[in-house]
């Protein structure tokens, strides 16, 4: 129930542009990794996007959709639910074409980067595309849309790709470049960025609302349920259908592929889960999910962004190697 919609806008905005500010400090480049106590970010280079700035996105939009794009429809059947949120989904459809009209018909041109070699130098690099289309490392819309919006120097700069074995001699792990490495293998890529994951996941935030609409609407377990499994397994069939005809599923750049196939998977579990506890009461399996759900974002900040780690290391004795993990025998 929202009975102030501008109240209501003005607090998701807000919470959305802390999660934002957050996500800014943890990911920004602030924390300089596990083995520096150093600490601070240049402005000019800090990495603009993250997990949390696409989560603060998502939750925006998806938020704003709910307060403003729903009807007044009773609701008796899953038709009577479409029909309910009709505006929701069709904005939900507007953001996927809108997508996948820049992914596959944006031009990408040639491009270069420079990085800093030894001795302060800076190497220019040049990349070869001339295409649209391509979903690969080097020429795809989405990286070309970051570098013009955000700045190639706001970007992730220690890309998945880097680690592939056309740029890393030890891949999976990073490593020395083979002799023929593409010129794409240093280049930074944001896998959080604006037209990647942020817009798709908008879209796997509006099916999740859906799914919260069926637990609102719907009293019976049984409705409750089938009305989660049959969406979830069309997801995953069309997933998959797109995946065998070409539209692979890529997780760097959150193609339509992949948003199906994760959501999919996620109602699955979803309405197991449901089914688990809810139905037949097996909630003592599922306390460590409980608790790592009421508090995803306090673990996120102290484990993924590696907080704690460095919370730990910044305790030594002496020299900076004598630290807690060396004494319990973890590898620092």
């Amino acid at each position: 129930r929202v009975p102030d919609k501008l109240d209501a806008t003005r607090k998701a905005t807000l919470r959305a542009l802390k999660l934002f500010c957050v996500g800014l400090v943890l990911q920004g480049g602030f924390f300089h990794g596990v083995r520096s106590l150093t600490f601070g970010v240049d402005i000019t280079q800090i990495r603009l996007m993250g997990i949390l700035q696409r989560i603060a996105i998502a939750y925006l939009v998806t938020a704003l959709c709910q307060i403003w794009l729903k009807g007044d429809d009773d609701v008796d059947s899953g038709l009577d639910l479409i029909k309910r949120y009709r505006y929701q989904l069709l904005a939900g459809l507007l953001i996927t074409i809108t997508y996948m009209v820049l992914l596959y018909g944006t031009y990408v041109p040639d491009w270069e980067y420079r990085i800093s070699g030894p001795g302060s130098t800076e190497k220019t690099f040049t990349v070869k595309c001339g295409v649209r289309g391509d979903s690969g490392p080097g020429c795809n819309a989405v990286g070309m849309i970051d570098r013009k919006i955000l700045g190639i120097q706001h970007l992730y700069g220690r890309p998945v790709y880097a680690r592939s074995q056309q740029c890393s001699i030890d891949s999976p792990q990073n490593g020395p470049l083979p002799p023929d490495a593409p010129s794409w293998c240093q280049a930074p890529f944001d896998p959080e960025g604006l037209l990647s994951s942020s817009v798709m996941a908008i879209v796997t935030c509006l099916i999740g609302l859906q799914y919260g609409h069926i637990i609102v609407h719907f009293q019976k377990h049984r409705e409750r349920i089938m009305h989660w499994l049959v969406p979830s397994f069309g997801m995953l069939v069309l997933a998959f259908a797109m995946d065998f005809f070409g539209m692979h599923m890529n997780k760097p750049l959150y193609t339509v592929s992949y948003t199906l196939c994760t959501a999919g998977t996620a109602g699955l579990l979803f309405a197991g889960i449901y089914t688990l506890v809810d139905l037949y009461g097996y909630r003592r399996p599922t306390i460590a999910m409980e608790w790592m759900g009421m508090h995803a974002l306090m673990i996120f900040v102290l484990i993924a962004c590696n907080i704690l780690p460095i919370f730990i290391h910044g305790f030594y004795w002496g020299e900076p190697n004598n630290n807690l993990l060396k004494f319990i025998g973890i590898r620092a």
